[in-house]
């Protein structure tokens, strides 16, 4: 049907996204920056589907690596993007924004006119956020530019290598019978399967009337914080008692931790950003795209594993 740009292909959503374009017919040019994520993408399909699949050695900071990786395709996927950094923010702009403009940039300059690009739900150009300020700026770009852009914004992800519920599982599995969380905390999530916004892109793509359109992607359901604690208490078939902890405390650990670069289960950019609520209508989905996704409720057993187990053998 049509030769896509993927950006970010071996990443969790990436590995979601990859088969699901293959599937629905078309050719896919995976972006990746080495030889060690272009094994990580071809380990995870068949043989069948490698096929249908070439590689560009590139990277979004890397604007001069993205006009030959463009060259040819009808449009492009955008995925790449981190969610914590270590140094104030930096890496976050560096790649989350600035690797999407020169995306953009370079996507103009090669006449490549239709991008689906992920960003993220809520998210608002606040400097004390980092991360939300880096996504909102590349969406921001996006909007601003002279694509043919959808823009999709999820809520969190979850599903197999997932960046948000397995960070709460290594918690879990280091904690001493106790797991903290935010006290008072009530800002609302509405976690979507990873499989179910590959599911909207593949649409994103054969739909006309998205083009030049903002989605919010959430799935059937509201969770707190410690709601979804305790589901991937429930997935990891794992006993701990819940302590609301004063968010001061918790916020001056991750701090700690940071300043030293020891492993914090949650960034403290992570922290300020639960205080906002992370949710848009129950049916959003079903509404804009003709289908209602998958609850969360009970299919977080992959946690039991840890996300380098839960990768295909």
């Amino acid at each position: 049907m049509a030769t896509i740009l993927l950006t970010g292909p071996s990443g969790f959503v990436g590995s979601n996204v990859l088969p699901a374009l293959i599937e629905a017919g078309h050719e896919v040019r995976a972006l990746v920056r080495d030889d060690a994520a272009r094994g990580r993408v071809l380990r995870r399909l068949s043989p069948d589907a490698a096929a249908h699949v070439t590689f560009a050695i590139g990277d979004v900071t890397d604007a001069g690596s993205l006009g030959p990786a463009l060259r040819g395709v009808d449009a492009v996927v955008h995925l790449v993007a981190i969610a914590r950094d270590w140094n104030g923010g930096k890496d976050l702009t560096r790649i989350n924004t600035l690797g999407t403009v020169d995306l953009v940039a370079a996507m103009e300059a090669e006449r490549v006119r239709r991008l689906v690009h992920v960003g993220a739900m809520g998210v608002v150009d606040d400097p004390a956020l980092h991360y939300a300020s880096s996504k909102a700026r590349a969406e921001a770009a996006v909007r601003a530019s002279a694509l043919r852009w959808t823009i999709l914004k999820p809520s969190l992800l979850w599903g197999e290598r997932d960046g948000f519920f397995n960070v709460i599982a290594q918690l879990v599995r280091t904690s001493p019978g106790i797991v903290p969380v935010p006290a008072g905390a009530k800002s609302r999530f509405q976690p979507l399967a990873c499989a179910d916004l590959a599911r909207v892109v593949v649409l994103a793509l054969e739909r006309e009337d998205a083009v030049g359109k903002s989605y919010d992607l959430g799935g059937p359901a509201f969770w707190t914080y410690k709601e979804m604690v305790r589901e991937v208490l429930r997935g990891m078939g794992k006993r701990r008692l819940i302590a609301p902890v004063p968010l001061p405390l918790i916020k001056l650990v991750a701090r700690t931790a940071e300043k030293i670069r020891i492993p914090f289960p949650v960034a403290s950019d992570q922290l300020r950003q639960l205080s906002f609520d992370n949710a848009s209508d129950r049916d959003v989905v079903q509404r804009d795209w003709g289908f209602a996704p998958m609850a969360m409720d009970g299919r977080l057993g992959y946690l039991r594993r840890k996300p380098a187990d839960q990768e295909p053998a």
